[in-house]
């Protein structure tokens, strides 16, 4: 089994792996494995790489983990070959890489289990199963709750997943970001059309009936225009002063990292749940490499 995007997983299957997380962060791992993954990272990575090494270690498995700028890859080697040798090495290969498509082109050629790390401005489908866990934990539950999703849309692979999963169990969106910035419109047609979802729009940070707020950077790197970025970056900045017309019990989540969209005042907040999120990432990626690995 391989897990490239959201879509792949129906909602059962979904809730399946949130239970199995909850076993997971309570310490009752059914399973242990004698298997090694390959975490095989051509772009930047903290939580992502670190958390799937973790989640593999207390799994009973090890890891070997891959860097493009001490492989053959410099050499010349190409990205499938590259794929191809390493699968002959690992169980299970977790992979990130800046092109879209990259991590389904790689299912299509090994016969190991591919979990997509994030491609580009894709798809990101552990992470969106991360913040649905914590949502969930945080809250009670997913449906019906008015969770807005801000920053910058168009190059966010978490963005791209989370929407989706998040109409799928019922949520109500309400999207916030720049101008120039929005999720791809054909994606909201499709996503209000296949769950029968009422999608908001607007460009300003106001978020007064948000149970849950959930922002993320400007990705500069996915800019053509750096200046153009920084203007961007500056006018969209969360503050305490932005809080002040928010519920009393509103949540806010953050993939991380955070540069400069969330302010530090923000983080002393009882409301910003960000570096919890990011610890969720353990139990819940536990339950992928499990849910993967059994199926």
């Amino acid at each position: 089994m391989d897990l490239i995007s959201i879509r792949d997983l129906e909602k059962k299957e979904i809730e399946k792996i949130l239970d199995l997380a909850e076993d997971m962060a309570k310490g009752k791992a059914k399973r242990k494995y004698d298997k090694i993954i390959a975490t095989l990272f051509f772009e930047p990575s903290t939580r992502t790489r670190l958390s799937f090494q973790s989640a593999a270690l207390r799994l009973g498995m090890n890891y070997i983990d891959f860097t493009p700028e001490t492989s053959s890859i410099k050499k010349g080697e190409t990205f499938l070959d590259t794929v191809k040798v390493i699968s002959g090495y690992a169980d299970i290969l977790v992979i990130r890489h800046p092109k879209e498509g990259a991590a389904r082109l790689a299912a299509d050629v090994v016969n190991t289990p591919v979990i997509n790390g994030g491609d580009g401005g894709n798809q990101h489908p552990t992470q969106a199963l991360i913040d649905l866990f914590t949502i969930r934990k945080t809250k009670g539950k997913i449906a019906n709750m008015n969770i807005s999703l801000a920053g910058d849309l168009r190059h966010a692979r978490t963005m791209q997943s989370l929407v989706y999963a998040l109409a799928m169990f019922g949520a109500k969106i309400t999207l916030i970001s720049p101008k120039g910035l929005e999720l791809e419109p054909k994606l909201v047609k499709e996503i209000e059309e296949k769950f029968e979802a009422k999608i908001k729009t607007k460009s300003d940070l106001s978020f007064e009936d948000a149970d849950v707020l959930y922002i993320c950077r400007i990705q500069e790197e996915r800019f053509a225009d750096p200046y153009e970025a920084k203007r961007v970056k500056e006018q969209f900045m969360l503050n305490m002063g932005h809080l002040q017309n928010a519920k009393k019990d509103i949540v806010i989540l953050s993939p991380l990292p955070k540069i400069n969209e969330i302010s530090e005042e923000v983080d002393t907040s009882d409301k910003a749940r960000y570096f919890e999120q990011a610890h969720y990432g353990i139990p819940v990626r536990m339950a992928i490499i499990d849910y993967v690995l059994s199926n």
